[in-house]
């Protein structure tokens, strides 16, 4: 079984993501229960604008992108908080999974369906719920099933202050709720995968 963590940070490699932090975490506990994971940082790749699978233009990194969404069984989707929003970069990348909506499988399913999915978000601002709310209606509009409490978040409450990995409080919660997040995932995962859903019926 494989994960792909997407981590929409805006910060470029090689800089500290307090995103891939609480991510990572997620990612351990999904690799002690023999999970193959990966972690692409979006804004380190050319993801033009658009809501296709192919490419839009020369270099579109999307394309690679949409072969290991279709390669792993589960996705967490990785953000930290802006203005009580998802990051620019997760809106773009929900924006061009926008396409699977119209993609089937060889027996006529949505290409998503028997796939799960997950929320990791961080921020020195409040609204981890509502980032949660937008980017699992995103991914349940697509097609994929998202489990009981997939999610963990840190965040610090209104107004400026320390970031997830400068800040204890909180810290621990967001970590055992990180695990929970994976066994729920791998859990969910497995049930579809000995079971899985058909096509709609038509």
């Amino acid at each position: 079984m494989k994960a792909l963590v997407i981590n929409c940070t805006l910060k470029p490699s090689p800089d500290t993501s307090n995103t891939e932090a609480l991510a990572r975490v997620v990612v351990e506990q999904l690799e002690g229960s023999g999970v193959e994971s990966e972690v692409v940082r979006a804004v380190d790749l050319d993801i033009a604008p658009g809501v296709t699978s192919e490419p839009v233009r020369d270099g579109d990194a999307w394309p690679g992108i949409h072969d290991r969404l279709l390669a792993a069984e589960i996705l967490v989707i990785a953000t930290p908080t802006w203005l009580g929003q998802p990051s620019s970069v997760a809106k773009r990348v929900l924006e061009r999974m926008d396409a699977m909506l119209s993609e089937t499988d060889d027996e006529g399913r949505p290409v998503a369906y028997n796939r799960v999915a997950g929320v990791v978000v961080t921020g020195n601002e409040d609204g981890a719920h509502h980032v949660i709310s937008e980017i699992t209606g995103a991914l349940q509009d697509i097609g994929y099933t998202i489990p009981g409490q997939a999610w963990t978040y840190w965040n610090l409450g209104p107004g400026p202050g320390p970031s997830y990995l400068q800040a204890e409080r909180g810290r621990d919660w967001s970590q055992s709720t990180g695990r929970a997040m994976a066994a729920n995932l791998y859990g969910v995962a497995r049930a579809l995968a000995a079971h899985p859903l058909g096509a709609p019926p038509q």
